[in-house]
This record gives C-alpha cells, structure tokens and sequence, in this order.
C-alpha cells in the first residue's frame, strides 16, 4: 500500500505523518519532495533509456535523500534502486527510494506527506495504480495563509496564498471523484486537531490497519526529536496536539488581507464548509487588473526576500546540501 497525501503544506501534515509513522505497518518519513524537486529537471537528463542517463537520476535522487534536513535512518544502494524501478522514469525512482525506506524500517507500507504530489497525480495513477491511496488532507485556506505568511517558506501575500491554496483543492477534490472511493479519504486539520482518536480511527480503518495509542503520543518518538531538531519551522511537533490551532485568521489576518483570500479562493472555501466572512456577505470578491498583480508580485517577492534574510544560520545550513546539489545538477546541464 502506497500512500499519497495531497493538499497544500501548512495543513498538519508534518503532525499526521508523525502519528502514522507510530503505526506498526507504516513508515512515513520526513519527504525530500523528490517529484516537485526533480520534474522540472526531467529534460536536463535527456533519454533515460541511455543507461548513464537513467544512472545519473538514480544517483542524484539518492543524494537529494542523502542530504534531506531530516535525516533518513537508510542506505540507499545505487544498483539496488535501479533493480526495483519497473521502468525508467522519475516516479519510479522515487518508488524505489520509497520501498527501500520501508523496507530498511521493517515496515509493508508507506507514506509519502508531499502535498505536493497533489501536481503529479496521473503519473502516480499510472505507476502504482491499485495500490495508491489518497488522503487529502486540508485546513481552512485562511489560517494556511496566516502560517505560510510566518514560515520561512512559500507565498507570503494572501492574493498569492489563496491562488496556490485553491488550485491544490481544486486538484484534491478532483482526484476525490475520478478514482475509486476506498482509494480517497479527505480529513481536515480541524477535525484531526479538535478530535485526533475519532479521526485517527477512522484513518485506520480506512487504511484496514488497527490503531493504536502510540500514535497519539507522536511528539515523544524519536521522528518527532529527529524533526523538530532539524528546523525551528519543525520544533511544534515535539509538543502534543494543539487543539486551539484553528481560526486564528479571525484575529490575526488584516480585513484587505481575508477579502483578497477570499476573493480569489472563495470558492473552494465554500465546497470545503467553510463560511465566507467578507465576500459575498457584506462585499463584492475583488477584481485585479495589471497594476494590482504587479503590485502584489513586488510585495510578494519583497516578502520572500525578507524570510529568507531571517532564516537561522543553523536552519540555512542544513537546507543548503539539497540546494547546492540542485544547483549543480542545473550548471552540469549548462556545461555539458
């Protein structure tokens, strides 16, 4: 059973792989983001059916791994995952390097938590067919926007949120109705933050595999200290639920900043339950002409600028192995 969650990041994700990772038959690491990573690199390999092509991925996926923030406790033998792809091409790569990870963890099954696979849905449809399971896991796009606004990373204005936020749910909800219904389980942060055992159970069952406490006492295993000593951004889950983490936009989100969100990802607010504050109550969803999306990409890319500049030294450091090594891989396509 291979195990996709898809959505948008700042959702809990990190939190609920930690409580699945609890489960006897289930290894959920912390994810190198090796699809979003490397698909737009795919054409710098060229044919992959040329053997020092497909051996040059192997390779530097391996080392993508090999360098992620949060350690992964697994060797990763070159030969071995070019045995295990059943083809040449990235998701299978990234098949292998999952199956090995499982396997070095004494575990049947896995969890991939990159939201991100969200964008790789039909190849992963493809590739593993049957045996992927979906669960969508979403929270209310306006508190995602409040936590992307504070992180380090991502959008930081909430017209650039909310355009990221409602095309993922979009995409989510679509993957929802095209394959079979025991293949797609959608779960929100709230209800998994307000009642984790119900929800959790209900995971299980699901998944067909028996709960068990353990996975409720996810903040004291020794994932959650190897996470949280990665990354300040990471540091909450060696803490237990928090289960007043919701609404916060309420009081913390400006009423301009709520009005943009909703104007753009209103929609997929509504189709998720989530009530409206402003549009379409007491105002009008906004309209954006050339002027304003310049305005907005100058403020969002000034916003960038301006986590990056307040990232850790320690925090930096460990990020930076993935990055240089992305860098290298783009100059060696340049050079060749």
């Amino acid at each position: 059973m291979k195990i996709f969650m898809v959505g948008t990041q700042r959702s809990g994700s990190n939190l609920l792989r930690l409580m699945l990772n609890q489960a006897p038959s289930l290894a959920a690491p912390h994810p190198p983001h090796v699809l979003e990573r490397f698909a737009p690199l795919m054409s710098l390999y060229g044919d992959l059916q040329d053997d020092s092509a497909f051996e040059a991925l192997v390779d530097d996926v391996a080392r993508l791994v090999e360098a992620n923030p949060v350690p992964w406790p697994v060797t990763l033998e070159r030969a071995d995952l070019r045995r295990r792809c059943r083809e040449r091409s990235l998701v299978a790569v990234f098949g292998a390097v999952m199956d090995r990870m499982a396997e070095a963890a004494g575990k049947p099954d896995w969890v991939c938590k990159s939201l991100a696979n969200v964008h790789f849905l039909p190849e992963i449809e493809r590739y593993f067919g049957d045996d992927a399971r979906y669960l969508y896991l979403y929270r209310d796009g306006r508190d995602v926007c409040l936590s992307f606004m504070k992180a380090v990373v991502g959008e930081k204005t909430a017209y650039h949120v909310a355009r990221q936020w409602h095309a993922e749910q979009q995409l989510a909800l679509a993957c929802g109705r095209r394959v079979p219904y025991d293949r797609f389980l959608a779960l929100s942060y709230e209800s998994l933050t307000s009642a984790p055992e119900p929800a959790l159970r209900r995971l299980c069952a699901w998944l067909g595999i028996e709960f068990h406490s353990s996975m409720l006492d996810y903040h004291g295993s020794e994932e959650a200290d190897r996470t949280a000593s990665s990354g300040r951004m990471w540091e909450n889950v060696r803490k237990p639920v928090i289960a007043g983490n919701s609404r916060k936009w309420r009081t913390q989100m400006g009423e301009d900043e709520i009005i943009d969100f909703e104007s753009v990802a209103g929609g997929s607010l509504a189709e998720l339950g989530y009530e409206l504050e402003f549009v379409g109550r007491s105002r009008e969803a906004r309209r954006y002409d050339e002027a304003a999306l310049a305005t907005l990409d100058a403020e969002n890319r000034r916003r960038k600028a301006q986590a990056r500049e307040t990232l850790p030294p320690a925090d930096a450091a460990a990020r930076k192995p993935q990055e240089d090594l992305l860098a290298e891989i783009r100059r060696r396509a340049v050079t060749a």
